[in-house]
């Protein structure tokens, strides 16, 4: 896969997506992240991007012009137009559900918003996915970017040593994570559950589904409705309604 982010702040962006997992993914060819300077398309002298808003307002809005520009400069590149993403706190809200979706695109490119935004007509004449990561504002779209980066390329194969990495994580199957623990065994008074230590693989598994059932019910009890469960999960789920 290929990710290009489209952004004011490249250095940054490459920055993050050099470090751990992701870049080892990168050396190791698993996935390409460009990081694109959004300034270098524009037609100001002073490399201006933004300017007021028009009917007045706080502060100042990126314009058109660079960010089109900028985007369709990669198109040309690459023979194509990629799956656009604009990382907006209108944007629907990412789920896993969406990320392993995003996954199995060959490119996406990543734009990214600072100050008030961007010009409306841009949005309206290159038509993004919005996507947000929560119901809040941030200073600009890159860490946004860097999540939906992250999140799709830890799903490439070859990035993390096995699909196992994943496929027991929260959300992944609209459960959350069942808890995780290391040694020593015992660490101011408190124990390692004994399942645990046992070696008896099934007895293991079962606690840990049960713990991520019940951590479910009583965290994200609205997750439940979209997990695959058996018919000895809603036994234990309604069991646990009763107490």
């Amino acid at each position: 896969m290929r990710i290009d982010i489209l952004t004011l702040f490249p250095q940054m962006c490459d920055a993050v997506m050099s470090e751990s997992i992701i870049g080892r993914a990168r050396k190791a060819g698993n996935v390409e992240i460009n990081c694109i300077d959004i300034r270098d398309y524009t037609l100001d002298k002073h490399r201006r991007v933004d300017d007021k808003p028009y009917g007045g307002g706080m502060g100042m809005i990126m314009a058109a012009q660079p960010v089109y520009d900028c985007f369709e400069s990669l198109c040309k590149e690459i023979g194509k137009k990629p799956h656009l993403i604009y990382l907006t706190p209108q944007g629907k809200i990412l789920t896993q559900k969406r990320v392993i979706e995003l996954a199995q695109l060959d490119h996406l490119a990543l734009l990214c918003g600072h100050y008030e935004g961007i010009d409306e007509r841009v949005i309206e004449q290159l038509k993004p996915e919005e996507i947000s990561v929560g119901d809040y504002v941030l200073t600009g779209g890159e860490l946004p970017a860097l999540i939906v980066a992250d999140s799709v390329c830890r799903m490439l194969p070859g990035v993390l040593s096995s699909s196992e990495c994943y496929e027991q994580e929260s959300h992944f199957a609209s459960l959350l994570e069942y808890p995780q623990y290391t040694h020593p065994s015992e660490w101011k008074g408190r124990a390692v559950p004994d399942v645990l230590l046992s070696g008896h693989h099934a007895n293991v598994e079962k606690w840990r589904r049960e713990k991520a059932l019940e951590r479910t019910y009583t965290r994200r009890p609205d997750m439940l409705e979209n997990a695959e469960l058996s018919k000895e999960d809603l036994n234990f789920l309604s069991n646990m309604k009763k107490q």
